[in-house]
């Protein structure tokens, strides 16, 4: 499936997307000690939290779809060197409303939760 949405997403930040098929994505992140918040290699959360929503993203796969609210939890850390893998499926769509769930993990669960995405009729940032 051709991925229609978040196509210039820097692979290095936020993950690479290794699967994509209506409705489900998977994102693979490597992450670097530049990730690292502290001198033990605790990868700052929003770098989990940027492949759970790029997964979702590429799970609706329309070029204006934005996050509008997320309802996730931390579950693990994740230390600098880990691999993240993000899943995303579609589990509800209602007109321009798509609720996704997501999962993050690395050898364990690292985070889980909800993704609400809209899709508006323009781009967010056309007038």
């Amino acid at each position: 499936m051709e991925v229609r949405t978040h196509r210039l997403a820097d692979r290095n930040l936020v993950g690479e997307v290794v699967e994509a098929e209506e409705g489900y994505a998977r994102i693979v992140l490597k992450t670097t000690k530049q990730m690292a918040v502290d001198e033990l290699g605790l990868v700052h959360g929003g770098f989990t939290f940027g492949a759970a929503d790029l997964a979702a993203m590429v799970a609706v796969n329309h070029p204006n779809v934005v996050l509008y609210r997320a309802e996730v939890r931390f579950t693990a850390p994740v230390r600098a060197g880990e691999v993240i893998t993000a899943e995303a499926r579609v589990e509800e769509r209602e007109g321009r409303k798509v609720r996704v769930n997501v999962v993050a993990k690395t050898d364990r669960t690292v985070l889980e939760g909800v993704m609400h995405c809209y899709i508006p009729e323009k781009h967010v940032l056309e007038k």
